[in-house]
């Protein structure tokens, strides 16, 4: 059977670049899991294989061969099928697995007749890849910043991207870039946000000559659905007009073309066509242009475009624009209710034109030209991860810069042209990201030993004593000499605790400090100046358990709050819930009661999962803003004198959010009833609203 299936994978012959396998691998793996193949399995475990090997987010590498592998599965179904008729004897229900057990027949009486298997699910009508379904129902697009970044032209707000206001784009050392309307801007950025508040497309080419007599990008389809383009020329007055090469032509360019063209839904569908069959008044262009586009672009002028020579077999790339019309049973309906086959969801390319077809696909599916290109996509930056074989993580934060303007009095070159757009879209972001600094503490003030215990799990009532500048963003908050709760340094001169830690009284801040009764070298103690407890806390019910405590400015500076500090660093605040699954390993610290029910003098911490569905165990009592963390049998868990402190979870950059606040809990470190906290990605928008869009996050703004 094996050899067969080689001939079979064969045949398929997938690339053999690192990080990938044959199907042969997904098919030995289904054979050895399963006694028969169930429908529509093959092609899910390929991926499950591919991501063993790769950083684990979805890429469509993995999902752009569901086509091919739709066609071994019926192959791998009949061997397997076949093979296990010949099996004897067969093996016991009470021999297998108990998550295997369910596919076994149940026994009645009588007998029922044997019959052959019963035909798979046609992938028509479901897509292993697609779901899950609560996430469908959010209607998620390339707009739910919550489940993706928006582009630097846009910023975060209530979880949907927002067009910004010009001005708020960096200029320096950017393109500038002439317009259809003979207007230069100062970059790309600028005009993406006039294009984005207008809905107009506005941008020409990369140039700092711009003028009538100019001539300017523009693009059409003719009556056959082949694409003409005219782009701008060094010659002032003259444009080349070309063909689009078939090459990276795909639905997502098509979609620019047709909204372009006046069809607000894009394309049905892409093609190419013989260059010999197309009608063309006077000579035919003799180059093409590739284009690719991400798909959120307002015309194929802000793609990236690489002019070259038609390929040889005389193919050239068509369009149909999308009529529209009522969606069948095997279509998914996107969130701008156009119409796309289930067979084209979750493979990396935005088929609905709003990217409603790759947010809900077992994650989010990002294009393999989005994979390590230095521009952070995924939300824990997962596609721009490497990964090492001894199973560390390197992450690329270099950027290749290119130089887009051409000389004085021209515009720019059609080759430098292709690389504008990628490059002036990671300036824009690395701009964004470096304008705040948090989540990496200084790794000069903390022990190697550090990194080491951090993989260990103990309880958290005894917990594992911190090294004395270890947990550079933990806070204790004071009143009255009494240290009861903590908290956490977010940057500026912010703090965030639970509400129920504060009141209108006078507080001290104690930072970076290690035993609790008796300062370090590094320890700075800060006056409050004001404590902001969130409107709707209640104090009955922990509901809404957040608050921020703005700290005393040092004289004579207004914005400055603490002395430079090597041993003080800020925790992100995360923006997005989605930013980690239930399961991720994160860790709490606090000065809480011990296993001896007795408070500690020397900050502890400890590793603890999140838990979903937390509901389950705490009924009415838990409200929507609260998380839970520990496990459930109650070997970790905080307590009594952490409240306040910071649960941190970790993204694949290595950078810290403060995920949750120590909210409230019964029965400290009892099984069955996990900690819970403060979710602090629910309360983005009012901690933003308070300290202002530069300090509270360095995406999205």
């Amino acid at each position: 059977m094996i050899n067969i299936l080689k001939g079979v994978c064969e045949q398929i012959q997938i690339d053999q670049s690192p990080g990938q396998s044959c199907l042969l691998h997904s098919v030995q793996l289904t054979h050895e899991s399963t006694s028969m193949v169930p429908p529509g399995r093959g092609h899910h475990l390929r991926c499950d294989l591919f991501l063993t090997n790769r950083p684990r987010y979805c890429l469509s590498f993995c999902l752009s061969v569901k086509m091919r592998i739709h066609l071994t599965v019926a192959v791998s179904m009949f061997l397997s099928i076949a093979l296990s008729a010949a099996e004897s004897p067969k093996e016991s229900l009470l021999d297998l697995p108990r998550e295997q057990a369910w596919q076994q027949p149940q026994p009645t009486d009588p007998a029922p007749n044997i019959t052959d298997p019963a035909p798979p699910k046609s992938l028509h009508t479901t897509d292993n890849f697609l779901g899950p379904e609560k996430c469908l129902e959010k209607k998620y697009s390339r707009k739910s910043c919550d489940r993706m970044f928006c582009p630097p032209w846009q910023r975060c707000h209530e979880e949907k991207c927002v067009c910004k206001l010009p001005y708020l784009c960096p200029y320096e050392g950017r393109a500038p870039v002439c317009g259809l309307n003979n207007r230069k801007y100062m970059s790309y950025c600028q005009v993406m946000a006039i294009s984005c508040s207008t809905k107009k497309a506005i941008m020409s080419h990369f140039g700092g000559t711009c003028g009538a007599g100019v001539s300017k990008f523009s693009s059409s389809l003719d009556s056959e659905g082949v694409v003409l383009v005219s782009l701008p020329s060094q010659v002032v007055g003259q444009g080349e007009l070309v063909f689009v090469c078939p090459r990276k032509w795909n639905i997502a360019a098509a979609n620019v073309m047709c909204r372009e063209q006046k069809h607000p839904l894009g394309a049905a569908s892409v093609g190419e066509v013989d260059l010999l069959r197309v009608e063309y008044q006077g000579d035919l262009p003799t180059r093409c242009v590739e284009v690719h586009c991400q798909g959120y672009e307002n015309s194929l002028a802000e793609c990236q475009l690489h002019p070259t020579e038609i390929p040889q077999n005389g193919q050239v790339a068509m369009a149909t624009c999308y009529q529209d019309r009522g969606c069948e049973s095997s279509e998914f309906t996107c969130v701008n209710s156009k119409c796309v086959s289930l067979e084209n969801t979750c493979d990396g390319v935005d088929d609905c034109g709003d990217g409603s077809d790759e947010m809900c696909c077992k994650g989010v599916c990002v294009s393999p030209d989005a994979v390590r290109n230095n521009i952070r996509d995924c939300l824990d930056g997962k596609d721009e991860v490497q990964h090492t074989p001894n199973g560390q993580t390197v992450s690329r934060v270099q950027l290749v810069l290119t130089v887009c303007s051409g000389p004085p009095g021209q515009t720019v070159s059609r080759v430098q042209a292709v690389l504008c757009v990628s490059a002036e879209v990671q300036k824009d972001r690395l701009f964004l990201e470096s304008r705040l600094h948090c989540g990496i503490p200084n790794s000069s003030m903390v022990d190697d030993v550090v990194s080491h215990d951090r993989g260990r799990v103990k309880r958290v009532i005894g917990g594992i004593p911190a090294k004395p500048t270890q947990i550079q963003w933990q806070v204790a908050i004071e009143e009255r000499s009494r240290t009861d709760c903590a908290g956490a340094f977010i940057g500026g001169c912010w703090v965030l605790t639970a509400a129920h830690c504060v009141s209108p009284r006078e507080f001290r801040v104690k930072f970076s400090l290690w035993k609790k009764a008796n300062p370090q070298g590094t320890t700075d103690i800060v006056p409050v100046k004001n404590i902001i407890i969130h409107p709707r806390f209640n104090a009955s019910s922990y509901q809404d358990d957040i608050a921020l405590i703005e700290l005393e400015r040092l004289p004579p500076h207004k914005d400055v709050c603490l002395e430079e500090n090597p041993a003080i660093s800020a925790v992100c605040v995360p923006w997005s819930k989605q930013l980690f699954s239930p399961t991720h390993t994160c860790s709490i610290s606090g000065w809480g009661r011990t296993s001896d029910n007795r408070g500690s003098n020397v900050l502890l911490w400890a590793n603890v999962s999140l838990i979903e569905n937390c509901e389950e165990y705490y009924k009415d009592r838990f409200k929507p803003g609260m998380m839970c963390a520990g496990d459930l049998d109650g070997r970790v868990d905080s307590c009594q004198g952490d409240s306040g402190g910071p649960l941190v979870c970790e993204d694949e950059m290595g950078v810290s959010y403060l995920w949750g606040i120590v909210s409230w809990g019964a029965k400290c470190g009892e099984p069955g009833f996990p900690g819970v906290y403060t979710q602090v990605a629910h309360y983005f928008e009012w901690i933003r609203f308070h300290i202002g869009w530069p300090a509270v996050t360095k995406y999205n703004n």
